[in-house]
């Protein structure tokens, strides 16, 4: 307690509640090449359907990306996903006067507003590729509608004998879908302003999302012209802000863009999108010409060229920094297909061995598995390419691809199985503990598969059993099973299974957490025992669950010497025991003869 100075009573609280924390270890991360969603961006994913509806549905160019993906969710439901691009890809967009824009790579939110001052085009798809020219965006105010009204009332059968115009039917679509006129808001009433308003309607055009051509998919009603706009419920009315924030499928560009769409209001005492809170008093309107509309269908998205080793690996990098990012089970995906499967494979072993709280999943390649019919030269081939990769404990890597059907294109396909082998780790994290083996029987079945690319035979196991390759195996009765729980560790030692280096991975990360409750505290007695209190019973609780067979905690004056005390560090030393998985049973079965007592053979 501090010093007083005169009489009184000083009232203060110490926590000795402290423990420590339970940490995750169920969450998987992967790269891929979709052809829709935010790109160069960690989006978590919780099921199969999500995973569609953020990237969409797998197509003949990325369905060994998706796959992988989708088969982890059927383990387990947390998946950070990073979308790939290569650098010549582009968003869809629109000019004002319904033409094709120019283009830009926009990856994702970040990326758009950091070039949103240099965006001239009217409306861009929400994210790269060629799919974003599904897309239609058509924007009117109350001057269009007025006028699209009267024609409306002038010319009802000019609308429905099918000769009507792209301009009719488009402003048949706003009349059919908005409950009124677009006018002027009570902010901008307030500012003695008039015109602010628009209605802003998204249309599938092609029918790439919803199957049905000209379908609508969003429409944004009242929205308005003024960047200082307010709903009545506070929140920013303005239409870019609306677009940005509210829309799936598009952004609004650049202000200059509203601005060019009027040339025949030539008043220069008139606003253009801008603030309600300037001196001039009326919006222009958004015609163009004799045009109620602004916008139209977008085009000239491009997915870009075959996307690179090297942005793979920049999208990895994603999940390299253990202070953003939480992820444990970190997958190769499809890239087991690409030229730079050896290459992505040691790239994501790397980011789990920098983050030290992670395993990386890799599969060999395709070539070596897919195709091939001699037994001997696949074995062979996936040797090769595990002695490519590396040794690490924090790799695994398993032995083929995946034959399964492909549903949403009713096709069958071969996939890579590293989302399955770490959706094995995931569902044992559920019905187990991390220090659990995922292979066998209990927990190493395989889900969603007709077959694997090539059986091999027990001389093929053994073979790539002793090269620290976990076999994939088909068994009468009980389908497809991993039958192997090894890491990639060469060197004999308990960090060469998957259980032991999992269970270390979950006592090292929760006790570096716990411990960071001792810096800045003294390095005495105290605080040494109050370590060895707060990391004990975690242990005793760990031993209880079969995760280790015993353990010691040393923290004391052996190991925290006065050099060590004197240089401001701290020491604990925590020997474990931990527990082993079985790989091998031997069964002795001894024929005797009738007369002889079973007390009498051996015991």
């Amino acid at each position: 307690m501090p010093f007083q100075i005169s009489p009184g009573i000083n009232i203060t609280e110490k926590d000795l509640t402290t423990v420590v924390p339970n940490v995750a270890t169920t969450i998987g991360g992967i790269v891929g090449v979709f052809n829709w969603g935010p790109a160069l961006e960690r989006t978590r994913i919780t099921s199969e359907n999500e995973l569609v509806e953020v990237y969409g549905e797998p197509d003949a160019d990325n369905f060994e990306y998706f796959w992988p993906a989708a088969n982890y969710l059927a383990y387990g439901n947390n998946l950070l996903v990073v979308r790939a691009v290569e650098g010549t890809a582009r968003n869809s967009s629109v000019v004002p006067a319904g033409t094709a824009g120019t283009g830009h790579l926009l990856e994702n939110t970040d990326a758009y507003e950091t070039k949103l001052g240099s965006l001239v085009d009217l409306f861009y798809a929400k994210y790269p590729g060629a799919r974003g020219d599904s897309l239609e965006v058509l924007a009117i105010d109350g001057a269009g509608w007025a006028i699209a009204a009267s024609r409306k009332a002038a010319s009802v059968t000019a609308r429905t004998d099918g000769n009507a115009t792209t301009l009719q039917l488009q402003e048949l679509k706003f009349l059919e879908n908005f409950n009124g006129a677009p006018g002027t808001s009570a902010d901008a009433l307030n500012s003695g302003g008039s015109n602010d308003e628009m209605h802003v309607m998204v249309i599938d055009k092609q029918g790439s999302f919803t199957n049905v051509a000209g379908e609508v998919l969003e429409i944004h009603g009242y929205v308005s012209k003024a960047v200082d706009a307010r709903r009545v419920d506070g929140s920013n009315n303005y239409v870019l802000n609306v677009l940005n924030n509210e829309s799936r499928y598009v952004y609004a560009g650049a202000v200059a863009a509203f601005t060019a769409a009027n040339t025949e209001d030539t008043d220069a005492s008139t606003s253009t999108v801008g603030s309600l809170k300037s001196s001039v008093a009326t919006f222009r309107n958004l015609t163009i010409a004799a045009s109620t509309i602004i916008g139209g269908h977008l085009q000239s998205g491009n997915d870009g060229a075959t996307v690179t080793g090297d942005e793979l690996g920049a999208s990895y990098d994603l999940f390299d920094n253990a202070d953003i990012v939480d992820v444990t089970l970190l997958m190769a995906g499809g890239s087991s297909g690409h030229s730079s499967a050896i290459s992505t494979a040691q790239k994501i072993i790397n980011i789990a061995e920098a983050r030290k709280d992670c395993v990386a999943f890799v599969s060999p390649r395709k070539a070596s598995v897919v195709g091939q019919t001699s037994n001997t030269s696949i074995t062979t081939d996936i040797i090769s390419d595990k002695t490519a990769i590396g040794a690490s404990n924090y790799g695994i890597m398993d032995s083929a691809w995946k034959y399964q059907y492909d549903r949403y294109r009713d096709v069958f396909v071969n996939v890579p199985m590293n989302g399955d082998m770490a959706g094995l780790c995931a569902r044992t994290d559920f019905t187990d503990d991390p220090w659990f083996s995922p292979a066998g029987y209990t927990r190493g079945s395989v889900k969603n598969i007709v077959k694997t690319t090539w059986e091999p035979r027990t001389a093929d196991r053994d073979e790539l059993y002793r090269n620290s390759v976990n076999p994939l195996v088909t068994q009468l009765g009980a389908g497809v099973i991993l039958f192997g729980d090894k890491t990639m560790q060469v060197a004999p030692s308990a960090f060469d299974r998957i259980n032991v280096r999992r269970l270390f991975i979950v006592l090292e990360k929760a006790i570096s957490i716990a411990a960071r409750q001792m810096l800045f505290e003294f390095n005495d007695p105290f605080t040494r025992a109050q370590f060895v209190n707060l990391i004990a019973p975690y242990l005793r609780e760990i031993k209880g669950r079969r995760g280790i067979t015993d353990f010691k905690v040393v923290c004391d004056s052996t190991n925290n010497t006065g050099q060590v005390v004197d240089t401001n560090n701290f020491v604990g030393d925590i020997f474990i025991k931990p527990t082993r998985s079985i790989n091998f049973i031997q069964l002795n079965f001894v024929a005797t003869r009738s007369d002889v007592s079973f007390s009498e053979v051996g015991a």
